[in-house]
């Protein structure tokens, strides 16, 4: 029977069954169950997952759930529901369906405030809007579900595996924009996630990722042996859709690599399955790779015939990319019998949808761009300072040589006494040398380049360009002034504000904008005329935002005021509204990973090194600020530097 035949028929079937009453195949075990849970009401996510996940293959049951808990307002069990429909209907190529079903489940997740139904509900929207080419929308959601899932503190396996398909699924999006290296990146720390609560369908998604990245890249062998692990892992988890998957791709590289008698055969053993699945983009891929190895053995009818098989599937379920492909199928098969009009048509609507698609791609290469050229002007600059410490190491060996010399000529007491003096004089610039190298590695973490990269990236992915062009030049003259900060001592404070003011804009990019940045300066302060050592303020603009703002929900404020309380001193007072230190130290006890922070200790050392020839010394007080009720208002940060 021809597939057009057979799909029509199973269409009816399938509309048919879903509208016969739900009195009619609900059985009474299934709803004392649904009332189990209904009574107990659980709200932790793999409570409720133990209960219905026998059920999440019937969308008769999951509508009778979904239905059930609506009425008596139990939003946890609505949501799982929601969210179990929206697979379903993902499952069976109804997309559209199953964007609205997510979309519930989301709106329930948020009402119920839970985050970890939120991050399900997020990732099936990014799943599935990656399936039909939103590869912009996928990215959001997914990155949303990621951040999400890592503000929980106490991950249960449900957790870690949400975040393990935020990460592979980011990795999915790397793949389509060709970003090879940062896609396996991707998978390597899911498969980790996977390993450490004993998926074998998420290893063996993971796996076969990987063979796509190195397919790509041209290293067929290294995907053969990836693909074939990742059948392995299929076969332990019973994935039938699994084996399907990796048989195609099996077959494709033995396409690749002119083997298609076998291509055939292992393609042909899982055709039939291929057809019985309900998710119809993977049997598109499959009749793609039958249709090219009869096509490569000249078999040119049953080519054509399976590429029209599978161009009716895609453009039935709206799969742009794999439409796309069939066309370019077509194309080469009519141009190869001479239909050459026929080809320019086939070619010029795999064009068009290409060109459709390629929006969604485009940034990669300016993205590419300025990840090669900052981290090459990093390393470059990480060496120079490597160099110039080699050259105080190597002037240290040769005094000495000169010293041990002329001690021949001097006096002892009198060589003991200078070398004594060079050595304090060496070690002093030594430690200056440091203290200026340590502040520039500080200022220049890959974390903070690559996180500001990323954010300036999000404008681009929404094609706001005025923003990104914006941002990515204060990005770049933010950089530059850390730069030219590492060569000299001192700046003007006009210099250190203006910084600080670039640096800020940066920063708020990944606040979404939220962080209300005020400079006060007294009128009768003259900027230019004071000296300050470069980039000291930073330490304390990042302790403010990273640890009072981060957590902090509703306005969020900092306010930098420059005063001349003293005639020898110049005030610098740095106000949040944030949570305070004690909430926020809570919140770093509690954290899995401990990051230890030097930036304050390195500020102070280099302020100390700056005032040692002055009249007076600095002062750095924390002022907790609270209300009436003394509750925390925020912290104060006041430092007073010497001006002579």
């Amino acid at each position: 029977m021809h597939y057009l035949q057979k799909n029509v028929l199973k269409f009816i079937l399938t509309f048919f069954i879903a509208n016969i009453s739900l009195s009619q195949t609900i059985d009474s075990t299934f709803v004392e169950q649904a009332n189990a849970l209904l009574d107990a009401k659980p709200t932790a996510y793999s409570k409720i997952d133990d209960m219905l996940q026998p059920y999440k293959q019937d969308s008769l049951q999951l509508q009778y759930l979904a239905n059930l808990y609506k009425e008596k307002k139990y939003l946890h069990g609505e949501s799982y529901a929601l969210n179990a429909i929206g697979i379903y209907c993902r499952n069976t190529s109804q997309y559209d369906k199953a964007i609205v079903y997510h979309n519930k489940a989301l709106e329930k997740a948020i009402e119920a405030d839970d985050k970890e139904l939120r991050v399900n509900a997020l990732n099936m929207l990014g799943v599935v809007y990656r399936r039909i080419d939103g590869i912009r929308t996928a990215l959001d959601y997914h990155q949303e579900a990621l951040a999400l899932a890592e503000t929980i503190e106490d991950r249960t396996d449900s957790v870690k595996k949400s975040i393990a398909v935020s990460l592979n699924s980011t990795g999915n999006i790397f793949l389509a924009l060709e970003q090879y290296d940062l896609a396996v990146e991707r998978f390597k720390q899911s498969m980790r996630i996977e390993e450490s609560v004993g998926n074998n369908l998420g290893l063996a998604i993971n796996y076969h990722n990987i063979g796509y990245a190195k397919e790509a890249k041209g290293d067929l062998e290294g995907a053969l042996v990836d693909y074939k692990e990742s059948l392995r892992y299929n076969i332990k988890a019973d994935s039938e859709l699994g084996r399907v998957i990796c048989n195609n791709t099996i077959g494709r590289i033995y396409i690749k690599q002119k083997k298609y008698e076998e291509a055939i055969e292992i393609i042909l053993s899982t055709l039939k399955n291929a057809e019985g699945l309900r998710d119809k983009f993977h049997l598109s891929a499959v009749y793609s790779n039958i249709g090219r190895a009869y096509f490569e053995m000249g078999n040119n009818a049953l080519a054509k015939k399976y590429w029209d098989e599978g161009l009716t599937i895609c453009k039935e379920y709206k799969l742009k990319s794999a439409t796309a492909e069939m066309y370019e199928h077509l194309a080469l098969l009519a141009e190869k019998e001479k239909e050459y009009k026929k080809a320019l048509d086939y070619r010029k609507l795999s064009y068009d949808l290409e060109e459709e698609i390629s929006n969604e791609k485009n940034f990669q290469y300016v993205n590419n761009l300025m990840i090669q050229y900052e981290t090459e002007k990093y390393n470059a600059q990480i060496q120079n300072l490597e160099k110039e410490n080699e050259t105080v190491k190597q002037t240290l060996k040769r005094n000495k040589s000169i010293w041990i010399t002329s001690s021949i000529v001097f006096a002892f007491l009198a060589i003991m006494i200078y070398i004594l003096y060079r050595q304090r004089l060496l070690n002093n610039e030594k430690k200056i040398l440091t203290l200026e190298q340590d502040m520039l590695r500080s200022q220049m973490n890959p974390h903070f380049v690559f996180n500001s990269l990323n954010s300036i990236k999000q404008y681009i992915i929404s094609n706001e360009q005025k923003n990104a062009v914006h941002y990515l030049n204060k990005f770049a003259k933010l950089i530059r002034k850390i730069l030219d900060a590492s060569r000299v001592k001192v700046v003007s404070l006009s210099d250190e504000l203006e910084t600080m003011d670039l640096y800020m804009s940066i920063e708020n990019i990944r606040f979404s904008n939220e962080i209300n940045f005020e400079v006060l300066v007294d009128e009768d302060i003259n900027l230019d005329q004071i000296k300050i050592p470069s980039l000291v303020l930073q330490p304390f603009l990042e302790n403010a935002l990273w640890h009072g703002l981060s957590s902090k929900k509703g306005e969020k404020n900092i306010k930098l005021s420059v005063t001349k309380t003293k005639d020898d001193f110049v005030t610098i007072a740095i106000n949040d509204n944030g949570i305070g230190r004690e909430a926020a130290q809570k919140i770093a006890d509690n954290k899995i990973v401990k990051r230890k922070s030097i930036g304050i200790s390195l500020t102070k050392n280099r302020l100390t090194n700056f005032v040692k020839d002055f009249k007076n010394t600095f002062s750095v007080d924390f002022k907790d600020l609270k209300d009436i009720n003394q509750h925390p208002t925020g912290t104060e940060v006041v430092l007073n530097i010497p001006l002579r």
